[in-house]
């Protein structure tokens, strides 16, 4: 029986490790997010996916709005980032708080959506590491 107990503590250990290394990596990840973020100009917008492959992560644009939805609104410029084509992708107040605070970056619109022809923000891999 005793036998029977340490594999089943060897694995808590291992998944206690294994959730410590994915904090870190989150951190990593949450890091170059902020960076990315933090390079896109006033009068500027970047979809959630140009975050994403900015930051190093391609197809983490979900991860992308969870850290928006979870980092203090006044401590990064959370209005630049939008969704693909444009949209805003926040519902009702917040929606109309990113709107009105794009256009008072001069931002432009087209019906719902950013005009991305004019406004949107290409990342200089360079400028964000």
């Amino acid at each position: 029986m005793a036998r029977a107990k340490a594999p089943q503590r060897l694995s808590r250990e291992i998944r206690k490790r294994i959730q410590k290394d994915a904090v870190r990596a989150n951190d990593g990840r949450d890091s170059a997010f902020r960076r990315a973020i933090l390079s896109i100009p006033k009068g500027k917008v970047a979809t959630y996916g140009s975050v994403a492959a900015a930051a190093g992560y391609p197809l983490y644009h979900r991860a992308v709005a969870r850290f928006l939805r979870n980092e203090p609104a006044n401590r990064l410029p959370w209005q630049r980032v939008v969704g693909a084509g444009g949209a805003i992708k926040l519902p009702f107040e917040a929606g109309a708080e990113q709107r009105f605070r794009l256009q008072m970056e001069g931002v432009t619109f087209r019906g719902r959506r950013v005009n991305l022809e004019l406004h949107e923000y290409e990342f200089r891999m360079w400028e964000t590491e």
